[in-house]
């Protein structure tokens, strides 16, 4: 009778403990959390005596394994000791002193981080076999310093993996990028927990990690192509040249041109052309308008010092080129899904996109100056358009630009069709500027705007995507610049080269708003504000690669070195900028 009364007690406390969520979270099955109020019974890993469980809080409240390629994980450490605090400092990884399946699959998808424009030493690629090695009791007798290594070390670089592949390894803040990725951050240990611990396929959880998008995934593919290209390669130089080689000239590395065409992609699988000839003609100069445009050159198929350079750059390079801009893929908004409009600043180029993300308008774009007006990179909405508008002169144009001129020539301003006006946008002189006038001006207490119209500097219709930046898209009256193959001549806003069709598309949702009517509003007496029934999300960004949709590699100059500076933090390693 005692004995029985003692069981139940004991089973009492037993289930009090548990409810009370002694025994720390349990583990639902891959892919799905528990409900929030079911009970969650305990599942530990490879229990550790005292000293080594010591040892791995010590390495944990230090945040720092010297046995990483990257000790320093003071970034992480809350994480790891979450993660460890949720197992009572037992190892998840390791169960009878060997790895379980899931380890062995996380550190499989580890070592191919390249395939991924990641790098697999960052995740401890060369170091896992003899990490592996040790926990093989048929070879070695694995002691708990090993495991309590093996699996600190596969949780930090899991959580490193998960979240660079989600949201990159530098935070785009650190470059004064208007781009937030807190957002977009996971609990890693949660999500190792619910994810990927008991999961049958780590890899096609971890797959879900990336961005959806499919430029990325195109980015993704095209790099599969080049690290395969990268390995076939000699990386011999075209011979140098001493003038431009146009069509029908004789130039000694047309046979090396021609493979160069085929692999990448810039001639037919069977072009009429000898392989061994020296004469540069037919397809060959098809093949080289072709590269050039890839380029953002202008495609006149002559082989200029510029050709040559191009063609000449280390496939390494543009590897390296389109793991910078998968970095940046990381970085974009959750709404970039949802039908926005997309400016590419070192491409010159804009689109935008349907329901289905299927482009369906795009054209060229002039971007800000690269020395002093960089056109910021930052996402927002698209609220309202306005016909007919008024350029208000930012204070730093009018002091370098403006008041020099007005200086000299009181009637500089109502020669170009130019006012003045106060804070209330009310005007204060249209004509002469007088002395008083000119002081004010300077001193920032009264604003120089262009009267709408043709001449106007923002053309005839703006949109607007209220940002910190005082940046928007606009008409322009100087066509010109959209001939150019380097289009950055602006203050800092982006130029249209069609904003009619692109009213036409933003105000699809606007009922009436065709052609017709977007021509007779741009071309009234009168200036109108449209707002949008549907806003937009607008996001400028800056790739040096793009892959369109046939499957072509684009690659363009790192006009504004945000690709050098980028490079130079992911040098130094972890811990990066958060």
């Amino acid at each position: 009778m005692k004995r029985s009364w003692i069981f139940k007690r004991r089973l009492a406390i037993l289930l009090i403990a548990i409810a009370a969520g002694l025994y720390g979270p349990g583990i639902g099955s891959a892919g799905r959390k528990q409900p929030e109020n079911s009970v969650k019974f305990p599942v530990l890993g490879q229990e550790l005596s005292a000293d080594s469980q010591a040892t791995l809080r010590a390495i944990v409240q230090a945040g720092n394994l010297a046995d990483l390629r990257w000790p320093d994980f003071s970034d992480y450490k809350k994480h790891v000791q979450k993660f460890y605090e949720s197992y009572r400092y037992s190892l998840p990884w390791v169960k009878g002193m060997e790895p379980t399946p899931q380890a062995r699959q996380v550190i499989a998808v580890l070592r191919q981080a390249d395939q991924k424009g990641l790098s697999a030493e960052d995740y401890d690629g060369s170091h896992w076999p003899s990490r592996l090695a040790k926990l093989e009791s048929s070879v070695a007798k694995p002691t708990e310093a090993d495991a309590v290594n093996f699996d600190l070390a596969l949780t930090v670089n899991a959580m490193r993996y998960i979240s660079d592949l989600h949201i990159g390894k530098v935070n785009p803040k650190h470059f004064d990028f208007g781009l937030d990725v807190e957002e977009k951050k996971y609990d890693l240990p949660e999500f190792l927990k619910d994810n990927v611990l008991n999961a049958s396929d780590v890899s096609e959880v971890l797959q879900q990690v990336e961005p959806p998008y499919p430029g990325y995934k195109r980015t993704i593919q095209a790099l599969q192509r080049y690290l395969e290209l990268a390995k076939k390669s000699d990386n011999t130089l075209l011979p140098a040249i001493q003038k431009t080689i146009s069509p029908g000239d004789s130039y000694p590395g047309v046979p090396q041109l021609f493979q160069l065409l085929r692999q990448m992609g810039d001639l037919p699988a069977d072009p009429n052309v000898p392989a061994d000839g020296t004469i540069y003609q037919g397809a060959m100069v098809d093949g080289v308008k072709n590269f050039q445009r890839r380029l953002g050159r202008t495609p006149d198929g002559r082989i200029t010092a510029q050709t040559l350079a191009d063609m000449n750059v280390p496939l390494a390079n543009r590897i390296r080129q389109m793991q910078l801009t998968l970095e940046r893929w990381r970085w974009l908004p959750l709404s970039y899904q949802h039908s926005p409009v997309i400016a590419n600043i070192p491409e010159f180029h804009l689109r935008a996109y349907d329901e289905n993300f299927k482009i369906a308008l795009q054209m060229n774009v002039v971007v800000g100056k690269a020395f002093g007006h960089d056109t910021p990179i930052f996402s927002d909405t698209m609220e309202y358009a306005v016909f007919r508008p008024y350029w208000s002169v930012p204070y730093s144009i009018s002091k370098a630009e403006f008041l020099p001129k007005l200086t000299r020539d009181p009637d500089y301003l109502a020669k170009k069709g130019f006012e003045v006006v106060d804070s209330r946008q009310e005007v204060v002189a249209s004509g002469s500027v007088s002395t008083e006038v000119l002081e004010q001006l300077r001193a920032g207490k009264l604003f120089i705007r262009q009267t709408p119209g043709p001449k106007n500097s923002l053309g005839l219709v703006k949109f607007i995507f209220p940002n910190n930046y005082n940046i928007y898209f606009h008409d322009t009256p100087e066509q010109e610049f959209f001939a150019k193959s380097r289009r950055d001549f602006s203050h800092g806003c982006i130029r249209l080269e069609r904003p009619a069709d692109l009213a036409v598309w933003v105000l699809r949702n606007n009922p009436g708003w065709n052609m017709d009517r977007v021509q007779a509003a741009m071309h009234s007496s009168a200036t109108q504000q449209v707002n949008l029934t549907h806003p937009i999300p607008v996001l400028i960004l800056y790739a040096t690669v793009i892959v369109t949709e046939d499957g072509a590699v684009h690659f363009y100059d790192d006009i504004y070195g945000h690709d050098a500076a980028l490079e130079k933090v992911l040098e130094k390693g972890y811990p990066y900028p958060g």
